[in-house]
């Protein structure tokens, strides 16, 4: 017997759950897709949003016969075979491609040629933002499509149409846990409702805790959301309000949030809210995320709060979120000039700063531009003098 993830996965665009951003009626990827014209195309977004099955429909729209792979254990010999099999079809494969950020650089390469004279359709997906692990040339010969987790509301309505579909029968208690547990991952929703319902005809919210103790991703299945829970949490350590910090850090443990979920934010926070004002804050938060990876509750609860501690009493700067900030909105509106010709590859006309007690007067833009400000607090007044030091040799 089929489990329940198999059972009940779309088998047409319309029956795919949210993505409405991108599949609805209009929309660009819907066009594409129904007319027959989609080039190569990459998928990323967190498990269980759809994205292996939006290519099996695919495939299936477009009558491809699919092949799918995983970029942790294809061997190129594997892709050439495949290649030479359809080398005189009329109808191409679609080769779908799983964890395509780890693809290596060869492999890549031996995707290219193939890519280019149209023998397959290849999709790729990924729970990563595969484009900064692509070749510019993977890039320019594909698409990118972002796939969001599925909202509560689309996650309620399916699981009360399985429910009706398999005539089981569950507490609102528990309806609440399956959708807020399982963090928009309808793969681990129907999982975990399929165990439950070999446990009891009527499944309770004891049964699905003693079975997932806590919740994959969301932090609390109040009406709070984890998503209020966290952003109270860094506005407090932002704010320097220690017992609050540690407060609102209490209550996405006591319900349930993955320690290394929490880890991840207050490393952004460190770099975002603190930078130079304090630069071992990064290293701590480096650290913090590093151990609870290997260790886990209990134990991760007290490197957590010894961080929250450490982050929330720290000086605090955006300085350097403000500059990649500033600097990034310039490119997008169009501030794109080109090297200076002494500061390229193999120029010979480069002043080498060491040769000059380790600084030089020399331009290293074609104009004058700025995008640092700093406030000059904490340590940022140290790294402040030392510029300025620096500059007036």
């Amino acid at each position: 017997m089929l489990n329940f993830a198999l059972k009940y996965r779309p088998d047409r665009l319309s029956k795919i759950i949210g993505q409405k951003h991108i599949l609805a009626e209009g929309t660009v990827l819907q066009k594409l897709i129904l007319s027959n014209s989609l080039s190569h195309t990459f998928f990323y977004g967190p498990p269980g949003c759809g994205k292996t099955t939006l290519a099996r429909i695919i495939a299936s729209e477009l009558q491809r016969p699919f092949y799918e792979l995983n970029a942790t254990t294809f061997k190129s010999e594997e892709l050439r075979k495949i290649f030479k099999e359809y080398a005189n079809a009329l109808q191409k494969p679609l080769i779908f491609i799983d964890e395509v950020h780890r693809l290596s650089k060869n492999q890549q390469e031996v995707l290219l040629p193939f890519m280019e004279n149209g023998s397959a359709l290849i999709i790729g997906a990924s729970t990563e933002n595969p484009y900064f692990s692509l070749t510019s040339a993977m890039r320019s010969r594909s698409h990118l499509f972002k796939l969001n987790s599925i909202n509560s509301n689309d996650m309620s309505n399916y699981l009360n149409k399985i429910l009706e579909l398999e005539n089981i029968k569950a507490s609102s208690e528990a309806k609440e846990y399956l959708v807020f547990s399982s963090s928009g991952d309808v793969r681990a929703m129907l999982n975990l409702l399929e165990s439950a319902s070999v446990v009891e005809e009527h499944i309770t919210l004891k049964t699905l805790k003693q079975i997932r103790p806590h919740a994959m991703q969301a932090g609390s299945i109040e009406s709070e959301s984890h998503y209020e829970l966290t952003s109270a949490m860094i506005k407090s350590i932002r704010g320097s309000d220690v017992d609050a910090s540690i407060y609102y850090l209490a209550r996405l443990i006591d319900g349930g949030e993955p320690a290394e979920f929490i880890a991840r934010r207050l490393a952004i926070l460190a770099s975002e809210d603190i930078g130079n004002a304090n630069p071992p804050a990064l290293n701590l938060a480096s650290s913090t995320l590093n151990i609870v990876k290997h260790i886990g509750y209990p134990e991760a609860r007290i490197s957590l709060s010894q961080l929250v501690i450490y982050l929330a009493s720290s000086p605090k700067s955006n300085s350097a979120y403000m500059a990649i900030n500033r600097a990034l909105k310039a490119i997008e509106n169009g501030e794109i000039n080109p090297i200076p010709s002494h500061i390229k590859t193999h120029a010979k006309n480069y002043i080498y700063p060491h040769d000059f007690g380790g600084w030089v007067e020399q331009s290293y833009l074609i104009k004058n531009l700025q995008f640092y400000e700093t406030n000059q607090i904490g340590f940022e007044k140290t790294l402040f003098e030392w510029q300025k030091k620096i500059t007036s040799i």
